[in-house]
């Protein structure tokens, strides 16, 4: 681009942005857009740009790339995502080995650090199947503290030296993943060894990660059992004084009064909403399922539940009446159920209308029956939810089907019922779970590993993009029309199509006669887009590489 790189994201001023490919449904071939005190004031035709030009402070050339709404990720954990660009990442280690080897790389390049912190480690898919022992870990730390988790953050591994930091852990010390209360008390006391400046180093390098990618604004999924009440306040202060991306906060906690949704309210965030566990994940085997695992530590085991319906009911109830969104984590089927039964108990209560209007939430929401896909919609409940977790771990070989058998493994993630039956979708990565990667996560919603389920990339865009802003409430954002936000993304993304993955979605017609906005091809092995530039609120936060003149 032939812009300088700060101007165009100085909101004071008027800017055209022309010679491109603007994906906007206020107009399907537009080509420029105008942008005045941070909004979007204008989008149209080449010939029409004519007019502007004069009247303008400044003219962007796009040189034919693409600009699109700048992407929600709609579930982040950015503490825990900043530490894994700035510390130890086992995500992509092939084997046990290698991430031993990975520890103790970490643990020699680290050596004033107080405990070592590390994610990523997913043994099933290691030729060993099991993860580090306790003796191992050890030995690659030489005996200091280190905090490991799982790729599914639901389970970690430890060393002595971190155990022995945490003198109320009762019970024995088996050498297998903590879970539960056990794995909360480690990561409390892990993530306490963090220093003010450690945690806003990490918190900054997830935002600057974000922005490179083309995202403008992230749901902060934190609570007691993740994070703490400073670690969250400390990031909406740093995203408050930084131009972007925006960061919007919930607090996972449990409430029944007013009071306590005051508090809520009184930390910043937006709601009593995000990881609330109802259950686990499958990856720990503590996702909570009506029938038992196939591969479970014994014949009976269906995981792990941490609320009931009763409470599901009291937190939608004090909530809604308080005007906060609740929010729940629930993978499980019976988790889900708990959920439904909860809600279904608070509209009874409340009346549907109250309840569907408080737009509440439920995240990652992969073990979907018909029954509770009909009731999101009746309640109007967003299904925030994850397409990455069925790219990793999806498929009749992968984690998903070890855990529960291919037949059951197959009807998770039903992201094309959802949409069928008019359930809001909002998507996101759960990083660090999954690397915060938007067009990857647009193409793994559109090739999704069982055909079924699988999504126009047109309705998953339009979930991770406008999605994002619907479930917070905003329905005027997340998409290029005079009024809304200018938050926006510009692409190097070659030719633009109209692209369903098979003849079972629903498309509409590639011919351009038919106004159908194109998007870049996202063919799983092909290139994604590449990111020229972020802006938020018309402030440029992100520049990119890759264009003549930048």
């Amino acid at each position: 681009m032939s812009d300088r790189p700060d101007t165009a994201g100085n909101n004071t001023r008027t800017v055209l942005l022309r010679r491109g490919n603007v994906h906007s449904p206020a107009d399907p071939f537009a080509t420029a857009m105008v942008v005045e005190r941070g909004s979007v004031a204008w989008v149209g035709s080449e010939g029409a740009a004519d007019s502007f030009a004069d009247g303008v402070d400044e003219v962007v050339d796009l040189e034919g790339a693409l600009v699109t709404p700048a992407f929600t990720d709609a579930h982040v954990h950015t503490t825990a995502t900043g530490l894994t660009l700035t510390g130890l990442d086992l995500t992509g280690a092939r084997t046990l080995a290698e991430a031993l080897d990975r520890v103790r790389a970490h643990a020699a390049a680290r050596p004033a650090d107080r405990v070592l912190l590390g994610h990523g480690w997913d043994s099933s898919v290691w030729p060993e199947r099991r993860p580090p022992s306790r003796a191992e870990l050890d030995e690659a730390t030489g005996g200091r503290p280190l905090y490991l988790t799982r790729a599914d953050v639901h389970s970690a591994v430890v060393t002595t030296a971190l155990l022995d930091l945490v003198p109320d852990l009762r019970g024995p010390r088996p050498d297998a993943p903590l879970t539960g209360d056990a794995h909360h008390a480690v990561r409390a006391a892990a993530y306490g060894s963090l220093t003010a400046a450690q945690r806003a180093e990490a918190q900054a390098a997830a935002l600057d990660r974000a922005a490179s990618l083309g995202i403008g604004s992230l749901h902060e999924c934190a609570g007691p059992l993740i994070s703490s009440t400073d670690d969250f306040t400390a990031l909406l202060a740093l995203a408050a004084e930084r131009r972007g991306p925006r960061v919007v906060g919930y607090w996972a906690e449990a409430i029944t009064s007013a009071g306590e949704a005051d508090r809520i309210r009184e930390l910043g965030a937006l709601g009593a909403a995000g990881d609330l566990f109802v259950d686990g994940s499958l990856g720990s085997h503590t996702a909570c399922l009506h029938q038992p695992y196939a591969d479970g530590p014994h014949a009976t085991h269906t995981g792990t539940a941490h609320l009931d319906a009763a409470t599901v009911t009291a937190h939608v109830v004090a909530c809604t009446e308080a005007g906060l969104q609740a929010g729940f984590h629930a993978i499980g089927d019976a988790a889900l159920t708990t959920v439904v039964e909860g809600v279904r108990a608070a509209a009874d209560k409340l009346g549907l209308a109250a309840v569907r209007a408080a737009r509440h939430r439920v995240e990652h929401a992969e073990m979907l029956t018909p029954e509770h896909i009909a009731a999101f919609a009746e309640f109007a409940l967003t299904a925030s939810v994850q397409p990455a977790f069925d790219a990793a771990w999806g498929g009749d070989d992968a984690m998903y089907a070890q855990r529960l058998g291919v037949e059951r493994a197959r009807t998770l993630n039903p992201y094309a019922a959802l949409l069928r039956a008019g359930v809001p979708l909002a998507l996101g990565s759960d990083s660090p779970v999954t690397p915060l990667d938007p067009w990857g996560t647009v193409r793994a919603a559109a090739f999704h590993r069982t055909p079924g389920h699988r999504i126009s990339v047109r309705a998953a865009f339009t979930a991770h993009t406008r999605g994002g802003w619907r479930a917070v409430g905003r329905d005027d954002a997340g998409v290029l029309v005079p009024g809304a936000p200018a938050d926006y993304a510009v692409w190097e993304a070659g030719d633009l199509v109209v692209q369903v993955p098979d003849e079972r979605v629903a498309s509409w017609s590639t011919d351009p006669r038919s106004g159908t906005p194109g998007l870049p091809d996202l063919t799983p092995g092909g290139p994604l887009p590449t990111c020229l530039r972020t802006v938020v609120g018309g402030h440029t936060v992100h520049t990119g590489q890759g264009r003549p003149n930048e």
